[in-house]
Parts: C-alpha cells; structure tokens; sequence
C-alpha cells in the first residue's frame, strides 16, 4: 500500500553503476538522480547503453558494480510494482483483442477488474483508440500498438514511468498527442525517464538530462543551465543563395536543417563578420539569430570534447 505522504527528493539514484557482457562494456561509472515530478532525458545514440541503464533499474539486469535505488530503496518487487515501463521491443498477443489484452495487462499489476475496465475505457478515448478495443492487435498499425502498449503501461497507476524510445512508429499527430498525456502526467506529480536518440523530440519536454556515448556519461544536469553554460555562440541562418560562404574560418560546424542551417561559431568569432559576408555574398538572408545551442549540437560538442 502506497503511503501518501511518502517523499523522495530523488526517484532514482545511480550511483557509479557497471555493467558488462563478457568483453563487452555496457554502462561503465554511471551516476545521475532524477527528481520526484520531473521529465528526465537518458540521451545518447543507438548503441551507447541507455537500454541496459533501464532494464537495471527494472530489475531485467543487475549491475556488476554500483548502486541503483528506486524510490529511496533499493531495487526490488516493491518498487518494481510503482514502475510503469513501456520496453524498446514491443510485446503484443497479437492474436488477443485489444481490450481483453490492456485487461491482462491491469490484472496482472493488482488492479480489480471492474476498475481496470474503468481506466481502460478512460484511455483509449484519451488515446483516440475506442474503436478499436474489439479488434485483435494484428490489426492495428505499428502507432496504434505503441500507444496500446503505452496504455498497458499506465494501468496500474505507477509513480515512475520509464519509456525507452516512445516516440517510435508514431506519425506527428499521435507523437504531439503521447507529448501532451506525458506532460499531463508531469503536472500531477508523475515521474517520467526518457530514453531516447532523438534528441529533438523531448528537448521541450525535459527538465534534467543525462548524455550517454559508448557507455559513458558526457554530460548531465539541468537543460536550461546546460544551455545556458554553453553561451550563445550558436546562430540560426536562412539563406536563399549561394552559401559557399560559409566555408570561413569564422564557422566551426554546420548543421543543416530544411529550412535553416544551424551554425556553430569558431571560438572567438564575431558573428556579425558572418553577417556581413553573408549580406556581401547577395543572397537573401530571412533569419540570422543568435541562439542557445540545440540539445543535439550540444552533445556533438561533448562528445567532441571527450575525445580530443
């Protein structure tokens, strides 16, 4: 039984956690806390641990050095139980019917039936999926038996929820709806972990992050004062034309987007030189803004750093 007047500062706690598989090194000296009612970015790119970082702290795996704690304990059946976890892979009964199946899901994690229909019904209409709570999971598109899953996650009302890549095989719309029910959840005190390796997605969304590359940590800390700390030496440009001219040693990287091409400055460099070749260049110049970093150059950045 829950007790509502129990506090944790930190959720979970990691605490210079190891993990290998033979020659393998998964996760190597990892440390970070994620703060009760926030949104906790675990970035990095495929490949880099934030998968087996989750699955120690659901208990899949357990670290070969370190300390995990959940909900100030540690790891155990007992914080398992106050965890929503929605894994990389996706597990359906292909065969079984949606409702039947989110029912599974709610009994197996202690809810009674008559409350699990309650909540069942509650979220498919909030995941726009009424309709199909009759029709069998092979029928479903790949989104629509992500947000199931999603779904199969919350049933039980956990205090923590870790989503490992949620975003995946959702069209825009349905990304913008999971966005706003996990901010919604934000809002009446809920935990949420995030793994993911693209970073774009969740940048507006998180309050603290921690970046993985090859097992290791980069960087970790509050977004906005990670931002802040790396100045703005970053600009935004549109341009219509000829842009060869950005090929000075006024710019250390480009990222290009669409519509806009993000620029890196070189240490030192006075952005309103580039302006001006710009201007001289003749092409149109729409947007020239000095901004703070994208959490993805940001990464680049450290990443870079760690390996000069």
């Amino acid at each position: 039984m829950r007790n509502g007047n129990e506090t944790h500062t930190s959720v979970v706690e990691l605490s210079e956690v190891n993990k290998h598989f033979d020659e393998f090194v998964a996760v190597k000296d990892l440390s970070f806390n994620v703060k009760q009612g926030s949104i906790f970015g675990l970035l990095g790119p495929n490949g880099a641990g934030k998968t087996t970082t989750i699955r120690m702290i659901v208990d899949i795996f357990a670290p070969d050095s370190g300390q995990i704690r959940v909900l100030g304990k540690h790891v155990s059946p007992e914080t398992q139980a106050r965890i929503g976890y929605l894994p990389e892979e996706r597990g359906l009964y292909k065969k079984m019917k949606v409702g039947d199946q989110l029912l599974f899901f709610a009994r197996i994690r202690g809810v009674d039936s008559a409350e699990a229909i309650k909540r069942i019904d509650y979220w498919l209409e909030k995941l726009e999926l009424s309709e199909w709570k009759d029709k069998k999971c092979s029928e479903l598109s790949k989104g629509m038996q992500q947000k199931v899953q999603f779904i199969g996650a919350v049933l039980h009302d956990p205090d923590l929820m870790i989503l490992d890549e949620p975003f995946s095989g959702l069209d825009p719309v349905s990304t913008g709806t999971l966005k706003k029910v996990i901010l919604d959840m934000k809002q009446q005190g809920k935990t949420v972990i995030f793994s993911t390796h693209q970073m774009e997605q969740v940048e507006q969304m998180c309050d603290d992050i921690c970046l993985i590359n090859h097992s290791m940590k980069v960087l970790g800390g509050n977004l906005r004062e990670i931002k802040r700390g790396f100045g703005r030496n970053t600009v935004l440009l549109d341009y219509d034309g000829d842009d060869s001219f950005l090929n000075t040693d006024l710019v250390k990287r480009i990222n290009r987007f669409p519509n806009y091409v993000e620029i890196l400055l070189a240490e030192g460099s006075d952005g309103q030189e580039l302006l001006k070749k710009a201007v001289a260049a003749g092409g149109r110049v729409s947007r020239f803004e000095f901004v703070e970093p994208s959490l993805n150059e940001i990464f680049i950045e450290s990443v870079t750093k760690k390996h000069e």
